[in-house]
């Protein structure tokens, strides 16, 4: 490639429009049949959450409020239940009072490496996908409205 070459290549790809990356997972279904797509440009909170779990129950009405509050801004949301041998139907009695869709984690294509080993846990995406905030999954780091406001208003539109 001769020089001229080059710099033509390199210039091109300094001026291409930036790629979207990709929330990293998809969803086949959410437990009441609310439709989810990660890919949509919109901030994104996922939270990993099991019925057993007693700080995700503090959790879960902090993220309906704040979701309720700024969903129209550009803000997705989807909680993905990790609990065992829980029919959707139980799932979907627990969670009927939030705003935003629940899924089960057999129905999340996520990497495995991925799936927490503790919870609760919240990760934020921005619009591009890129996570940019995530709690420890230890039981002690929740999520409250402050940091949610903090975190995400920011990066919402």
């Amino acid at each position: 490639m001769n020089r001229l070459s080059f710099l033509a290549v390199i210039s091109a790809l300094a001026f291409a429009a930036p790629t979207a990356a990709a929330v990293p997972f998809s969803v086949s279904a959410t437990i009441g049949g609310v439709p989810f797509d990660a890919r949509g440009g919109n901030v994104t909170i996922v939270n990993y959450w099991a019925t057993w779990c007693a700080p995700c129950r503090v959790e879960m009405p902090v993220l309906d409020a704040y979701y309720r509050k700024h969903h129209k801004q550009g803000l997705s949301m989807l909680a993905v239940s990790i609990d065992e041998g829980v029919s959707a139907r139980k799932l979907q009695q627990v969670t009927a009072k939030f705003a935003f869709p629940v899924a089960r984690v057999e129905d999340v294509k996520v990497a495995r490496r991925d799936i927490p080993r503790a919870l609760p846990v919240t990760r934020v995406y921005d619009s591009s996908g890129r996570l940019v905030f995530a709690t420890k999954g230890d039981g002690r780091s929740i999520v409250d409205m402050a940091t949610l406001e903090r975190v995400v208003t920011p990066l919402l539109h």
